[in-house]
């Protein structure tokens, strides 16, 4: 009997997305709007049904700042945002054109980001505070806090540290752990499909544009002599660097860029096809019943055990992605330090 409690749990929260739908369920079914929608950003945040939370709205006009909400932006004479324009924020100008102003406005992804920060404050916060009170005699931790203790340790030892090496990975630990810990709560509270999760954060390109560009200056920055020398002037043959064409330098610049594209695109384009797979299913349900109610009953219960199954792929994935950017992260970091053997 518990088993059977537990199953239906678990379905229970596979199947909480579904209210994210409630509107749409008596209309025709548009998977590919219904999905884009609700995985793009917004100025307000979705609740259940016809509730939301209207999130404040900064925006430099030609003439004017304006300061308020979605439902403000209705009534105002030159601003506006509709599917058109991709639900962004748009100003007619008095010449007629329309035009993007300054928008400065605390977005879902926005807001999304800061609750991540305060997560990550107040976890951090706790477990050092944790560590301060330790006896240095007492036993090792258990429960959260030593779960904690060994993903940091197997992140900083197993991946910053081996692949940073060990005379430069210090200075980077921070920054790497960061990105790490940032990327995996952000995929986490992805999945929660109501307030406070549910923004799609990972699955925004410009949100994985600047973590990749992050790491990009890191590398170049502070990257070796060696490194720059292999790059401009590498130990090969004459022709290949420079006579007629610098073949090898040319190579080795353009990938300067394409590593971080790279990171770019790995995170954003496994973030949103999950997320774009999961809520394509939860429009299933209710397209079923729109063919009768044996095919209805039939969709359900198939699109009730796939949200399940990808729920649960999700939370792998969610870790996995995590792993993957602090992963190379640290290998092109460790790139820019190159130890020859025997120094």
């Amino acid at each position: 009997m518990n088993h059977v409690k537990s199953i239906l749990l678990i379905l229970a929260v596979a199947l909480l997305p579904l209210n994210l739908f409630a509107e749409e369920k008596e209309s025709a079914i548009d998977i590919p709007e219904i999905v884009l929608h609700h995985m793009s950003d917004a100025y307000e945040w979705h609740i259940a049904g016809h509730v939301s939370i209207p999130l404040p709205i900064i925006v430099k006009g030609e003439n004017e700042w304006f300061f308020g909400t979605s439902k403000g932006i209705e009534q105002h004479k030159t601003l506006f945002f509709d599917e058109s324009h991709h639900g962004k924020i748009y100003e007619k100008m008095s010449d007629g054109s329309v035009k993007r102003p300054l928008d400065l406005s605390m977005t879902k992804t926005v807001c999304q980001i800061w609750i991540v920060a305060i997560i990550l404050i107040v976890l951090f916060l706790t477990i050092a505070k944790w560590y301060k009170k330790r006896d240095c005699t007492s036993e090792a931790p258990r429960g959260f806090i030593g779960a904690m203790e060994m993903l940091v340790m197997t992140i900083h030892d197993d991946v910053i540290k081996g692949c940073v090496g060990e005379k430069h990975y210090k200075k980077y630990a921070p920054y790497l752990l960061t990105v790490f810990f940032f990327i995996l709560v952000t995929n986490l509270l992805g999945l929660i499909p109501i307030f406070p999760g549910g923004a799609n954060v990972t699955g925004n390109i410009n949100i994985t544009f600047f973590l990749a560009i992050c790491t990009m200056l890191l590398v170049n920055i502070f990257g070796s002599k060696e490194y720059w020398k292999e790059i401009l002037w590498p130990e090969v043959p004459f022709f290949l660097k420079a006579y007629p064409v610098p073949l090898i330098p040319i190579i080795e610049v353009v990938g300067i860029f394409t590593k971080p594209f790279a990171l770019m695109v790995r995170l954003f384009a496994n973030m949103m096809a999950g997320h774009a797979i999961i809520l394509s299913f939860t429009c299933v349900i209710f397209l079923g019943w729109t063919l009768g109610v044996g095919m209805g009953i039939g969709l359900n219960i198939f699109s009730a055990l796939m949200l399940l199954f990808m729920n649960c792929v999700e939370l792998l994935v969610a870790f996995v992605q995590a792993y993957v950017f602090t992963l190379l992260s640290s290998v092109f970091i460790g790139l820019a330090h190159p130890q020859h053997h025997g120094s």
